[in-house]
């Protein structure tokens, strides 16, 4: 009997992590306050955009998915959320433009690590690329987590929903799923 007890512990162990596709953290979107957006005095272009190989360093809030859908804007003129009852976490970003920096119209237009930083202290981190393409979705690697997504998915899934008049992007996120039906 207690071997059956130790087999019937150890399949459930080996089980695939499924925690995620009921998680209401699965998706969530992310409105950039375009207040602490800083990049590097150069390279730039001549009208002071960072062109390619500018470092940048950026914020913004984490809101539940769909706050942002239709054209939301998720932050207020001054820097502060548009809905601060809703917002779940904070958002850090860093990296570099590549492509034809700001001028990118279509394709990578940075390359970035991302800090998804919980209200309950939970942490998710992504890198890869970030498309200037509105409504394309791209495929990030999960590099790290703590708490809920510790040994959780090995990728999400990041759309632009568009940017602010000051150039602060609105993101859709879903956590990769193939992870929960697949163990991978």
């Amino acid at each position: 009997m207690k071997l059956n007890k130790t087999l019937a512990v150890a399949i459930i162990a080996c089980m695939p992590f499924t925690a995620f596709a009921d998680d209401p953290r699965a998706e969530f979107d992310v409105a950039e306050d375009i207040s602490r957006f800083v990049f590097a005095p150069a390279p730039v272009f001549d009208d002071g955009m960072p062109a390619y190989g500018n470092p940048f360093v950026t914020q913004g809030y984490i809101y539940p998915a769909g706050t942002l859908e239709g054209g939301v804007e998720g932050t207020l003129p001054n820097g502060d959320p548009a809905f601060p009852d809703l917002v779940i976490g904070e958002w850090t970003c860093d990296g570099f433009f590549v492509g034809d920096g700001m001028r990118t119209e279509t394709g990578a237009i940075v390359m970035t690590r991302q800090i998804y930083r919980f209200d309950d202290g939970d942490l998710l981190i992504s890198h890869g690329p970030e498309l200037a393409d509105i409504g394309t979705t791209i495929t990030r690697a999960v590099t790290g987590g703590t708490g809920d997504y510790a040994g959780g998915p090995h990728t999400l899934n990041q759309t632009l929903l568009g940017m602010s008049e000051g150039y602060g992007v609105r993101l859709q996120i879903e956590l990769g799923q193939e992870d929960a039906t697949t163990g991978g």
